[in-house]
């Protein structure tokens, strides 16, 4: 092993944390995602607070919703507005107004205003930029990253956000003990607003890359996006692995409850070795950046449904509490590898339209998947359920695998497919050579 083989300059992700642009950006993404971590508690807890009692659960549903879900829309409403914007302006706008929206919560409690209906507009208007501030982040590491760094980037912001779900809530559950849960909001709202100053002014300004008239539409990135088969496929691929998930947050408590005869304390121990195995996983997503992406997505969707059959097939807590760890380490670089082909087989004017699309298609695969594990445990149980899904999610990645085997030219990373008038797509001049693709 080469004397330097360890050190911090060897490290896939030394270019991402050196870069001069985006090292100034980190700290901003950092504490913004230890805000929506602490957010996740803080705004279920403030909705039970303002609804009635007797439509507590119906309110609580609604307010999660409304933080998510209104990103799909927002995505075909400013289509031509945000068209061609930066992947700077992009997050950075959608940093402004989170902060914004979220700040009116606090305000509207000191004026003795906030109602639970105007706290779920307040949410549902935060929530509006989403889908084109997640596309400008990514859009910013193909801005400024050449195409070998993508993996690692995207694994940067995605262990980011893994830490701050484990440091989050606990954090908000002591913060809301003392002050309430409507200023642990006031306190994601500034964070928001800091990584909005972050954006202003650690990335120098552009103008648009393209004028809005000029071959752009509300739909541009969903055209694109259905004119390309690898998108098209990977977009699939996504949707179904996420809603597949969907059905766990239904099932999971009540085998815990039912099948295990366990409590509170042992949902949480499955939380958190969840958890602490997807944080290992990102960590050690930058070093797949010479693997096939395209292979590694798929084995991803079936190693995730295989790491799951314990939990279906009933297996005792030490067993299948390690087994869920090794899903969270498995489940970990989807995010990355699939956000890296997309990268990759686009066009640096139309990413943010089709990172954007590809957002506003997903963001509603889990609470559909959610709804669905309603009725579905309430018909077969929750360990049924559990079993289903993992036994389907390893369907979907063997039927990925089965489609790209079949295919005459088998997409690869650097030069996907196109079924229709997608946009012309040249390999990068530091691209990684394919060793997979040669063997082929």
């Amino acid at each position: 092993m080469p004397p330097d083989a360890l050190t911090p300059r060897s490290s896939p992700y030394w270019p991402v944390v050196s870069h001069p642009l985006l090292r100034r950006v980190l700290p901003g993404l950092a504490v913004s995602a230890l805000g929506d971590g602490m957010a996740l508690i803080a705004v279920t807890w403030l909705a039970i607070q303002l609804a009635p009692p007797p439509q507590r659960g119906t309110w609580v549903a609604v307010a999660v919703a409304a933080y998510t879900l209104p990103s799909a829309a927002g995505t075909v409403l400013f289509g031509r507005l945000l068209s061609g914007r930066s992947g700077a302006q992009l997050a950075g706008w959608d940093a402004v107004l989170r902060a914004a929206a979220l700040a009116a919560i606090p305000t509207a409690h000191l004026f003795g205003v906030l109602t639970i209906g105007w706290y779920v507009v307040l949410l549902a208007a935060s929530s509006l930029l989403h889908s084109w501030g997640a596309a400008g982040r990514f859009t910013l590491i193909a801005e400024l990253l050449p195409q070998r760094h993508h993996l690692p980037a995207n694994a940067v912001l995605a262990i980011i956000g893994q830490v701050a779900t484990i440091a989050g809530p606990p954090l908000a559950g002591i913060l809301i003990s003392w002050v309430g849960p409507v200023w642990v909001i006031a306190v994601d709202a500034v964070t928001f607003a800091v990584l909005a100053v972050t954006y202003r002014l650690a990335i120098p300004a552009t103008g648009r890359t393209e004028q809005a008239g000029e071959g752009f539409s509300r739909t541009a990135g969903f055209a694109v996006i259905r004119h390309d088969r690898t998108l098209l496929g990977l977009l699939a691929l996504t949707f179904g692995f996420f809603f597949l998930f969907g059905p766990f947050y239904v099932a999971m408590p009540i085998h815990v409850v039912e099948d295990l005869h366990a409590a509170a304390p042992a949902l949480g121990l499955y939380y958190t070795a969840f958890g602490v195995g997807a944080l290992v996983g990102g960590l050690a997503t930058g070093y797949l950046r010479r693997w096939s992406l395209w292979s590694t997505t798929i084995r991803i969707v079936i190693g995730f449904g295989a790491a799951m059959l314990p939990l279906g097939l009933n297996a005792p807590i030490a067993l299948s509490l390690p087994a869920f760890a090794l899903a969270g380490l498995i489940w970990a670089p989807y995010l990355s590898t699939s956000m890296a082909l997309f990268q990759r087989s686009t066009t640096a004017t139309r990413l943010p339209q089709v990172l954007a699309a590809r957002g506003a298609v997903t963001v509603l695969a889990v609470p559909l998947g959610t709804m669905l594990g309603g009725p579905l445990t309430a018909t077969i149980g929750a360990r049924q359920t559990l079993l289903l899904c993992a036994a389907a999610t390893i369907a979907l990645g063997v039927v990925a695998a089965g489609l790209t085997i079949a295919s005459r030219k088998p997409p690869t990373d650097d030069h996907p497919p196109s079924a229709g008038p997608g946009p012309q797509r040249l390999p990068h001049p530091d691209a990684p050579i394919d060793s997979e693709a040669i063997r082929h």
